[in-house]
C-alpha cells in the first residue's frame, strides 16, 4: 500500500507512458506542477463569484483552482459531492466500501494523481485479470473453464488472440510509434501520426477495425469472439464494439487500460477531500480557506435554469426552489444531457452546432452489484487441486466479470459479483438487488460447482444501474463512428475568442467533454480548461513561463476534418 507518489508509475522506465492525448497532447501534469502556477486575475476581480454546476471531480477541481486564484466559486449540486466517483458503505460494516463508479485509475493519469497526492490518499494495485496482484484468474467461455495464475498458463489459443490484437494495433494504427512519441512527449510526432490516422478511422467501428485487420482475418471468427469476451487489460470489450475505434486507440496508446490502482477507503474520498482541502497558497482569501468554508459547509442546490440577463449580460442561475443569483461566468460540470433534459438552458447561450454535439453524445449503460462476505475465503486453497477456492472471473455468462477485493485476511471482504456494460447491463435494469444476486450466484455456481458463495455473504447487497439515475443517465460517454467533429466542438469550446459576446462566459467541463470519457483524467483536464477559460474571460492571464491549454490549442489542438 503506497501513495501515488511513492508508487513507481513508470514501471522502472525512464520514459513512462502518460495520458498525453493525441488529439491535444498538452502536458496537464507539467502545467499543474509548474512553480509559476496557473495564472492570475486582476486584483479588481478578486472575490468575483463564478458558478460551478456539479460537485463531481471536474467541478470541484475547477472550483478549487479558481479559489486559489482569488475568485469565489459557488458550487451547485443536485445530489451528493462526488459525481460518478461514488462510494457506498455496507450498513452492517460502514468501513467496508464499494466503488459504484470509478474504481480503478491508471498510473498514466498523471494530472489525476497530482490531486490524489495533494489530498494525501493512499492507493494500491487493482486486481485486474491476470495482473501481478491477482492470485488467480478463471476464464470461462462456452462452458469451458481455464484457470491461470499468469498469462503463460492459459491455452495457446488465448496467446494467439493477444498476438492478433497487438498485431492489429501495430500494423494498422502505428501503436508502438505512437507510444514512443508519447513517452518522449514529442508533440509534433504525436500529431503527425494521429492526424494521418484520423480521416481514415473516424467512421470506423471498433469491431470493423479488428475484423478488417489482417491478423484477425487470418485468425478467424473464434479469435474475434474470444477477444470480445476476454479482451485486454481489464477484460472483455465486446460491449465497445459499436463505438469508434478512435475511442479505443486513445486508451491503448496511453496505457489507460493498464497499471490500475484503487483508492483505499473508496474513490469518493478524492472529491470529498478536495472540498475540505486548504491550499498552501491562496490569492485574496485568508489562510485556512477551503471550498467548504466558502460555502458555509454545503454546496448550493440543484439547478433548474440557466439564462442570461439581457440588461446586464450576467448569467443567471436559478435553483430548484426558485432562488436566482447572477454571475460573471458559469462552468457546467454536470452530465451534458442535463443542459437540455433537466435544466432550462437558454438556447442562445451555445451555438447551434454545439447543441447538436451535446445531443448526439452516446452514453454507455453500466451496472455493478456488490456483496460483502465474512472474509476473503477465496484465498483458501483446495487441497485436491491446489487451486484457489475462487478466482477473478471472466465469463460469457450473465455476470461477465467478477472481482475479489479485500483489505486483509482478518476483515470482511467484498465481491463485485458482476460488472457489465450496455446490453449486458440492461438485462439487470428491471431487477432488484436480491434478484440480481440470485442470478449472479446461479451463474457462478456453474463455474464453481463446489463453492458455496452464499454461505459467506453478510448484510445487504449494493447495486447500481447508472442509466436509471436521472442526474447521470448512463455511466459515461463513448463516441460512435463519425462523432469526431462533435467531440472537437465540445472539447475546444473553452477557447471562446471566436464566439459572439452573448455566447461567452459559460464553459463546459467533465469527462464527457474530454477525449477520454470514462477516465477521471479527462475530468481533470477539462476542469483545467474551464478554469483557464474563466480566468481569460475575467481579464486574467496565464504566467508567461507556464502557458495554459488555451495558449497552445492552435498549435497542439485537434484538426478539422472539413
Amino acid at each position: 500500500m503506497t501513495t501515488a507518489t511513492e508508487h513507481p508509475m513508470d514501471g522502472g522506465q525512464n520514459r513512462p507512458l502518460t495520458m498525453l492525448n493525441p488529439d491535444f497532447p498538452f502536458s496537464y501534469d507539467h502545467y499543474l506542477q509548474h512553480p509559476a502556477g496557473l495564472g492570475q486575475v486582476p486584483e479588481s476581480m478578486h472575490g468575483t463569484e463564478v458558478a460551478v454546476i456539479g460537485a463531481g471531480l471536474s467541478g470541484l477541481i475547477t472550483a478549487y483552482e479558481l479559489m486559489k486564484l482569488g475568485l469565489r466559486p459557488v458550487v451547485y449540486e443536485a445530489g451528493q459531492i462526488g459525481g460518478r466517483l461514488k462510494t457506498a458503505s455496507f450498513d452492517a460494516a460502514p468501513e467496508v466500501v464499494a466503488d459504484l463508479g470509478g474504481m480503478r485509475f491508471p498510473v498514466s493519469g498523471r494530472a489525476l494523481y497530482h490531486y490524489i497526492d495533494l489530498v494525501g490518499l493512499e492507493t494500491e494495485a487493482f486486481p485486474n485479470p491476470l495482473s501481478d496482484v491477482t492470485p488467480s484468474t478463471v476464464i470461462e467461455l462456452g462452458g469451458q473453464s481455464h484457470y491461470a495464475r499468469t498469462p503463460d498458463e492459459l491455452p495457446e489459443f488465448f496467446n494467439e488472440v493477444a498476438r492478433a490484437w497487438q498485431s492489429a494495433i501495430d500494423d494498422d494504427a502505428e501503436a508502438e510509434q505512437m507510444k514512443d512519441a508519447i513517452r518522449d512527449r514529442d508533440t509534433a510526432r504525436i500529431k503527425e501520426i494521429w492526424n494521418r490516422l484520423l480521416p481514415r478511422m473516424d467512421e470506423q467501428t471498433f469491431y470493423g477495425f479488428i475484423a478488417e485487420s489482417q491478423a484477425f482475418r487470418e485468425a478467424g471468427f473464434a479469435h474475434r469472439e474470444a477477444f470480445g469476451q476476454v479482451g485486454f487489460g481489464t477484460g472483455g470489450w465486446d460491449t465497445d464494439f459499436p463505438n469508434s475505434i478512435l475511442e479505443i486507440l486513445r486508451v491503448v496508446y496511453t496505457d489507460a487500460d493498464d497499471g490500475h490502482r484503487r483508492i483505499l477507503g473508496g474513490a469518493q474520498q478524492l472529491p470529498e477531500r478536495l472540498w475540505r482541502h486548504v491550499p498552501d497558497q491562496l490569492e485574496h482569501w485568508p489562510a485556512g480557506t477551503s471550498l467548504q468554508s466558502l460555502h458555509g459547509g454545503a454546496p448550493a442546490g440543484a439547478v433548474s435554469a440557466i439564462h442570461r440577463d439581457e440588461t446586464t449580460g450576467e448569467l443567471e442561475i436559478t435553483e430548484r426552489w426558485g432562488r436566482t443569483r447572477r454571475y460573471a461566468a458559469v462552468v457546467t460540470a454536470c452530465q451534458s444531457w442535463l443542459l437540455s433534459t433537466r435544466i432550462d438552458t437558454q438556447e442562445s447561450l451555445f451555438p447551434a452546432p454545439l447543441w447538436t454535439a451535446l445531443e448526439r453524445s452516446h452514453y454507455m449503460q453500466s451496472s455493478k452489484t456488490f456483496v460483502m462476505v465474512d472474509r476473503p475465503f477465496w484465498k483458501d486453497v483446495d487441497p485436491e487441486t491446489g487451486r484457489d477456492t475462487l478466482s477473478m472471473t471472466l465469463t460469457d455468462r450473465l455476470n461477465r466479470a467478477t472481482y475479489l477485493l479485500d483489505d486483509g485476511d482478518d476483515k470482511p471482504a467484498v465481491i463485485l459479483l458482476s460488472y457489465t456494460w450496455n446490453d449486458d447491463a440492461m438485462k439487470w435494469l428491471s431487477l432488484d438487488a436480491d434478484q440480481r444476486v440470485e442470478l449472479m450466484l446461479h451463474s457462478l455456481k456453474q463455474i464453481y460447482p463446489d463453492v458455496d458463495i452464499a454461505s459467506h455473504i453478510v448484510g445487504q447487497p449494493i447495486t447500481v444501474s447508472w442509466e436509471s439515475d436521472p442526474n447521470f443517465m448512463g455511466a459515461f460517454k463513448a463516441n460512435l463512428p463519425g462523432h469526431y467533429r462533435y467531440q472537437q466542438r465540445l472539447f475546444t469550446h473553452f477557447q471562446q475568442d471566436d464566439l459572439p459576446e452573448h455566447q461567452r462566459g459559460i464553459f463546459l467541463a467533465g469527462d464527457d467533454i474530454s477525449w477520454t470519457a470514462g477516465w477521471a483524467e479527462g475530468a481533470v483536464q477539462t476542469a483545467l480548461n474551464a478554469a483557464w477559460g474563466v480566468v481569460r474571460h475575467l481579464g486574467g492571464s496565464s504566467a508567461a513561463e507556464n502557458p495554459g491549454p488555451g495558449e497552445l490549442l492552435d498549435e497542439y489542438g485537434p484538426i478539422s476534418l472539413d
